[in-house]
């Protein structure tokens, strides 16, 4: 695989499906078929019309699809082609995780514009391989087109025993977060000004490469009663919870402030951001929300579940005030610190 403009000319269609088989599927016995492997789950890989699974229990499949667009979740400045790729699937392996599942095996749709060289392909197909690895799943197809800006389509399956779903929280769970709150913001916040290093390299990290809360998803499996993974902020997406389960959401300022660690204090100030409110609207550092009656092992306790609708915030003096949930929405355009 080389990297240059000539790649452009060179690299068509099939060559380049060829590329994306031996990163993806480089355990096959040949560059696009699964067959054979030693995993009888994956019959028909890469290379075919559709891959071809073979469920062998009863396991219960939660199936998810997420789209990362140039320009939207990302410029090309901010972060390398690998970066791309990683964070492109792990935003939809947090889906996954969200809903107490493994991931299992993934679909890759890749739109590119002309100028994308072969050696960057190869680069974007990477950081997916990294992250599927990294979180145990593996990828058995997709689709490749060229198109006006650069867009990544994760289509991704995950099994679990129990599946959570954001509808199931009931009055007296208290809510439960793993994971950093407002730090990809910051980090996304950074990158906008053109900041780097110190206090705010923490920061642009946890944006470039948000960690996957796979072992979170499953040790909440076993306990909670609904989750959600925090994408578009806190507030939002507690506030989902509460919403399809009928209850209000109160979030706890203290408990919130007390997990946040100096690294997101400092790079807060370096942005001129105000710290709680990174910490209930900055989104894409893909925590996870648990409502549970108890404790969950890695989670710690920011709020709670009661009767009525809404979200909360408790003061630290213990006084209560609606919040009007702010976050990102895509056909609303920007809203505080999440994009």
């Amino acid at each position: 695989m080389t990297d240059g403009r000539q790649d452009v000319a060179g690299g068509g269609e099939f060559e380049r499906i060829v590329l994306l088989a031996k990163i993806f599927d480089a355990s096959a016995p040949d560059a696009f078929s699964a067959r054979g492997t030693e995993n009888a789950e994956f019959e028909v890989g890469i290379g075919d019309d559709a891959a071809v699974l073979h469920l062998r229990s009863d396991t219960r499949l939660a199936w998810t699809v997420d789209a990362q667009v140039e320009d939207v979740h990302f410029r090309r400045s901010w972060l390398s082609w690998r970066d791309v790729g990683y964070r492109s699937f792990v935003a939809a392996a947090s889906d996954i995780s969200a809903m107490g599942a493994s991931p299992w095996c993934a679909l890759s749709a890749l739109s590119l514009t002309p100028s994308i060289t072969d050696g960057e392909l190869g680069e974007l197909a990477a950081g997916q391989k990294e992250a599927a690895d990294t979180v145990g799943a593996r990828i058995l197809g997709g689709n490749l087109s060229s198109g006006v800006c650069v867009t990544v389509t994760t289509t991704l399956l995950g099994k679990g025993a129990r599946i959570l779903t954001r509808s199931g929280a009931r009055v007296g769970d208290a809510l439960w977060v793993a994971g950093s709150l407002g730090l990809a913001a910051a980090g996304l916040a950074a990158l906008e000004r053109g900041m780097r290093g110190d206090p705010v390299d923490r920061a642009v990290h946890a944006w470039r490469r948000p960690e996957p809360r796979v072992l979170d998803g499953l040790a909440m499996s076993l306990r909670a009663n609904a989750a959600i993974d925090v994408s578009d902020g806190l507030a939002v997406d507690a506030g989902r919870v509460g919403e399809a389960s009928g209850v209000s959401v109160v979030l706890d300022r203290s408990l919130l402030l007390a997990r946040a660690d100096d690294s997101l204090g400092r790079a807060a100030m370096a942005v001129g951001a105000d710290l709680f409110d990174l910490i209930l609207t900055g989104g894409e550092d893909y925590a996870l929300v648990a409502a549970s009656p108890v404790p969950i092992p890695g989670f710690s306790r920011v709020g709670e579940i009661r009767q009525g609708r809404g979200v909360i915030i408790r003061t630290e003096r213990g006084e209560e005030r609606p919040h009007e949930a702010r976050g990102f929405d895509h056909f609303r355009g920007r809203s505080a610190a999440s994009r």
